[in-house]
């Protein structure tokens, strides 16, 4: 918790900072009004993150959830319900995230061939959040309540497990286009060695997982 709550404190400083540098609110960027929403994400994520751990949820051995008092199984409706929030959440903010570098990229590129390559990632982010909400919200769990179902009848209501695979294989495979689109620019500019290697490492914080649950 202490590490979220100085998190916090760095992205909401450092917006403060982006204002206070352009004299204005006013004068921010899109994408500075993406990481706007990125710090509210972020916030839900932590909330939610507290409040199942402080729960139970219907992710149970088969059995358990039969022997719940009734104050226990309200808490674990109450956690499941939590769960899918905080996946929610880490949706919206492993994609904005996303949407934020795209566009640092598209400045970069601006007038070079690798402008395109950024169009078409950023068609594949949205291509694929939006088949992952699909997939998560309509096909994954039927009838969605099943979700917060205490116990539930079908196990990839409480494991999500087909969810983190889809969720996983968009966002690994958008990241690694990503990690590619500034590595021509980096090669054409034959920096030195030194200064080469620690350029790509920044770019490697986009491989960080990206999902709790």
């Amino acid at each position: 918790m202490v590490n979220a709550v100085k998190s916090l404190a760095i992205e909401s400083w450092t917006l403060a900072s982006r204002c206070i540098l352009l004299g204005s609110y006013k004068k921010l960027q899109i994408d500075d009004w993406i990481m706007v929403f990125v710090v509210v994400t972020f916030t839900g994520v932590n909330v939610s993150v507290n409040q199942v751990s402080q729960n139970l949820s219907n992710y149970l051995p088969p059995g358990t959830a039969e022997q719940f008092t009734p104050e226990q199984h309200d808490n674990a409706v109450y956690g499941s319900k939590f769960v899918m929030i905080l996946e929610e959440f880490m949706l919206a903010n492993t994609w904005l995230c996303k949407a934020c570098l795209l566009i640092l990229y598209h400045y970069m590129t601006l007038g070079l061939k690798q402008n395109k390559l950024v169009k078409l990632v950023a068609a594949y982010c949205v291509f694929g959040y939006l088949v992952t909400q699909i997939l998560y919200l309509g096909v994954w769990c039927r009838p969605i309540q099943q979700y917060w179902q205490v116990p539930v009848d079908n196990s990839q209501c409480a494991s999500y497990y087909h969810h983190l695979i889809t969720s996983a294989v968009f966002n690994i495979t958008s990241d690694l286009m990503m990690l590619y689109i500034p590595l021509p620019i980096l090669i054409r500019a034959r920096l030195p060695t030194k200064r080469f290697v620690p350029s790509r490492i920044p770019l490697q914080s986009l491989l960080e997982p990206s999902q709790i649950h």
